[in-house]
């Protein structure tokens, strides 16, 4: 039985998970969940599953948690006792922890040689050199299970990391968001309301503003560099609205594999749990007499400048791409709590980056740093 534990259980990574290994008797142990603030939410999966340890970040919701259980189990509160839970062995663990906050977590989780099944991009973003060079210390092996990355992975499943050179392109599929089509004009008037209306998928609210910024995009462009051990310039960007296409591999011999399904998260999160071995899920075929036709455009760099300032800030390399994320971070809350318009959002990545020297991110302090200082510049703005 494999013993895993979920990291940001109660978000919409983590509550897929526990349906999709609820399929599963016998085969998965879940020994720890965590969330951010939804004490109420983690009591009543707790409750459920009986995991040993839980914990929550929100430390002044600790003693509320520990009223709602109804049965004994160690609890962890704080940042610190997140990452303490984090560094319990076990056979892996899910990391879906939103934003930059999943980095310490899941290099704790790394150090204690614990697989991960990340899904939350931002670790590698901000610290992509670190964490692969822990993992690679730790024997710990790192599956993606970000739809896109999952399919990449699939495609790549018979080329040895040694043999990279046969990769002609990744090419990460994108729907587009709720403005595809958008001119950067009709875009500075959206509301938080029509940008959280995701076209396709149902995720959390940081992630579906991402995805209408096409910085979500941007974000796996950078991880795939580091998963796949890809030179920027062979990582593509294609605009697919019917995200049925997940991602495709393109070979030094003309041939492309593509990684097909409907838009389920369930199906990537089983794959990584599994250690990339199939196995019979309650997970439907693509119906494709009824899909018609697959369509593909460039994606609009003019009117959805995040993407472009990815690739900038992995050009850059170092401390860059931890600045432009924390600069998105914040700048994404703002938006949402109606305090900059939609169009803001790239500005304020942007000046952050511009007035930002890279140096080299080899230690988390130094990535942390950059992180903390960028947030707060961004804050004392607006």
């Amino acid at each position: 039985m494999k013993r895993i534990m979920i990291l940001g259980s109660t978000g919409s990574i983590g509550r897929q998970t526990i349906d999709i290994l609820s399929h599963y008797p016998g085969r998965f142990s879940i020994v720890g969940l965590s969330a951010g603030r939804n004490a109420i939410r983690l009591a009543e999966q707790a409750n459920a599953l009986k995991p040993p340890y839980v914990a929550i970040a929100d430390a002044a919701k600790a003693a509320d948690l520990r009223e709602m259980l109804t049965y004994p189990c160690e609890i962890f509160s704080g940042k610190t006792g997140m990452i303490e839970m984090a560094g319990i062995s076990c056979d892996m663990a899910l990391i879906s922890i939103v934003g930059a906050a999943g980095l310490e977590a899941t290099l704790a989780a790394i150090r204690a040689g614990t697989d991960i099944a990340l899904a939350n991009k931002e670790t590698l973003v901000a610290g992509g050199a670190l964490v692969m060079r822990e993992a690679g210390k730790n024997g710990a092996a790192i599956l993606p299970v970000d739809s896109e990355h999952s399919a990449i992975l699939q495609c790549l499943q018979n080329v040895e990391a040694d043999d990279r050179d046969v990769i002609d392109a990744l090419y990460l599929t994108a729907s587009g968001g709720p403005f595809r089509g958008y001119t950067a004009k009709q875009l500075r008037t959206v509301t938080p309301e029509q940008a959280l209306r995701h076209p396709n998928w149902n995720m959390g609210a940081k992630i579906t503003i991402d995805s209408a910024t096409l910085m979500n995009k941007g974000l796996e462009v950078i991880e795939a560099r580091w998963l796949f051990d890809v030179p920027p310039e062979k990582i593509k960007v294609l605009v697919h609205p019917q995200s049925i296409i997940h991602s495709m591999v393109g070979f030094a011999d003309g041939a492309v594999m593509a990684q097909l399904g409907l838009p389920d998260m369930r199906g990537p999160i089983l794959y990584a749990l599994n250690r990339c071995q199939r196995t019979q899920a309650p997970l439907a075929p693509p119906d494709f007499a009824g899909l018609g036709t697959l369509t593909f455009d460039e994606p609009d760099f003019e009117a959805f400048p995040c993407l472009g300032l990815a690739y900038r800030a992995l050009e850059a390399g170092g401390t860059m791409p931890a600045v432009m994320n924390a600069a998105n971070e914040i700048a994404v809350a703002l938006f949402l709590d109606k305090k900059i318009s939609f169009d803001t959002i790239p500005g304020i990545i942007e000046a952050q980056m511009a007035a930002h020297t890279p140096v080299t991110a080899d230690t988390l302090d130094v990535i942390l740093a950059a992180d903390r200082e960028t947030r707060e510049r961004v804050l004392r703005a607006y």
